[in-house]
């Protein structure tokens, strides 16, 4: 394999926030999903796939505390993961989003079905996630974490509480529209006119 640093285009004293950019600038750039019935479709997934592999070869010389000659071993996409949840918990989903679209399809495990619908849960695209956390526990069963959030949403389905506003209060439903024009009309009352009618 190549120098990880050369794959990315970065020094070897670059801070780890630079490793995460040049990686996340890159997966934009070679995504295959970008290339579609493209040519250059194959070349893509190659040079994503090595684009990963020297991701995580970075990530895990930097965690280990030293810089190793070898090259990656295992699934690219397995340390991705716990600097993905990180990136979801601190509300960073755009960020979250590029490094899991990254991962090449044939490495999407439960795990990634589980971070995806996460994604999308907090987007708002409630269908999506509800349809990605399904896969996840059909993918792992006994995962406890993947069916507890399963159940929340078939639960918010059948009781109608199922929201379709993006989570954390962007978006508004009817109720908010309803009590926004109310509180308008009463304002308009106290001026002298009504923008209300009937009330």
């Amino acid at each position: 394999m190549k120098d990880p640093y050369q794959v990315l285009g970065i020094s070897p004293s670059a801070t780890d926030d630079e490793v995460k950019d040049a990686y996340r600038q890159l997966a934009r750039k070679y995504h295959p999903d970008n290339y579609g019935d493209n040519p250059l479709s194959d070349l893509a997934k190659e040079k994503m796939q090595e684009i990963n592999e020297a991701y995580d070869t970075i990530i895990r010389e930097r965690r280990s505390g030293r810089r190793q000659g070898g090259g990656a071993q295992g699934a690219a996409a397995g340390s991705h993961y716990a600097d993905i949840r990180n990136l979801i918990r601190t509300g960073r989903t755009a960020d979250a989003e590029t490094l899991l679209d990254g991962i090449p399809a044939p490495s999407r495990d439960a795990e990634w079905y589980f971070l995806k619908g996460s994604v999308l849960y907090k987007k708002g695209w409630l269908d999506d996630a509800y349809n990605h956390f399904s896969t996840a526990t059909r993918m792992e069963p006994g995962n406890m974490e993947y069916r507890a959030a399963y159940n929340q949403l078939e639960r918010q389905r059948q009781t109608g509480a199922y929201r379709t506003a993006p989570v954390g209060g962007a978006g508004c439903t009817g109720c908010d529209m309803c009590q926004g024009l109310i509180c308008a009309d009463c304002c308009c009352e106290c001026m002298g006119g009504d923008l209300i009618r009937c009330c």
